[in-house]
């Protein structure tokens, strides 16, 4: 039996991939959540629906451009009348692309921010205007070892994550005062993503000792932030394998 959208609660994913952002779609369904899932593609969403409704959870995936104002405003609209009040919002965008700042392109700079960073801005402040009407919500952006500092070869990536970083932390004491929990999650480390066994497979073969990011323990995280009580919230929490360096 379908729950009736003015008793159901949502937890929106803007950038449900395979590891990190599936995870923590299925994290809040398992507590009975409908897990909203977005990418460009709704195709390659369908995996990670099958999976929640296997797990007895709900999950409905959605195609949309995180970039476009209109766009974003259009996903949160339908989702509330279709499913109900957005309890949750993720921003899960990453765009880590590495390039010198010698060779550099600002179309390609641009796009970077626009995906890291831009797209999280629309994406929270659709959320924020519906969460602060309601008097609650939960808004959670997952951040990067870019957004504290800027390597070499990420000059783009690292000036995004970081305005991205100054964006939560605007919005947490803006918006904390009126009950809306905003917090900034720095994932430091390599991922346990079918990427990394290919690309770095060094690097991966270091997840038998715990060396490398479980989605699944990244998830819990997430809704360890959601489940605070707001006498004692989190805004920033890190979260890196034991022996990554820092």
């Amino acid at each position: 039996m379908t729950t009736p959208a003015s008793q159901s609660k949502v937890a929106l994913v803007i950038g449900a991939g395979d590891s990190t952002g599936g995870a923590i779609a299925k994290r809040f369904a398992k507590e009975g959540f409908i897990a909203c899932v977005t990418r460009r593609s709704a195709d390659k969403l369908q995996p990670l629906v099958d999976s929640i409704h296997a797990e007895g959870g709900q999950a409905f995936g959605y195609a949309s451009d995180a970039r476009k104002e209109d766009d974003v405003a259009a996903l949160f609209t339908q989702i509330e009348a279709e499913h109900g009040p957005i309890e949750v919002m993720v921003f899960n965008i990453g765009a880590n692309v590495p390039c010198s700042i010698l060779e550099e392109t600002a179309r390609k700079y641009f796009k970077i921010w626009e995906m890291a960073c831009l797209s999280g801005f629309l994406n929270a402040q659709q959320a924020a205007r519906r969460m602060v009407k309601r008097g609650r919500g939960t808004i959670l952006f997952t951040g990067a070892t870019a957004g504290l500092r800027g390597s070499a070869n990420f000059a783009a990536f690292a000036g995004a994550k970081h305005a991205l970083r100054a964006l939560a932390q605007s919005m947490a004491r803006e918006l904390g005062p009126q009950n809306i929990h905003v917090a900034h999650v720095v994932v430091d480390g390599a991922i346990d993503t079918d990427f990394i066994r290919t690309s770095f497979p060094e690097r991966y073969a270091l997840k038998d000792q715990d060396g490398i990011l479980n989605p699944d323990h990244i998830a819990e995280n997430y809704w360890y932030l959601h489940s605070q009580p707001r006498d004692a919230w989190t805004f920033e929490l890190d979260l890196r394998p034991y022996m990554e360096r820092w």
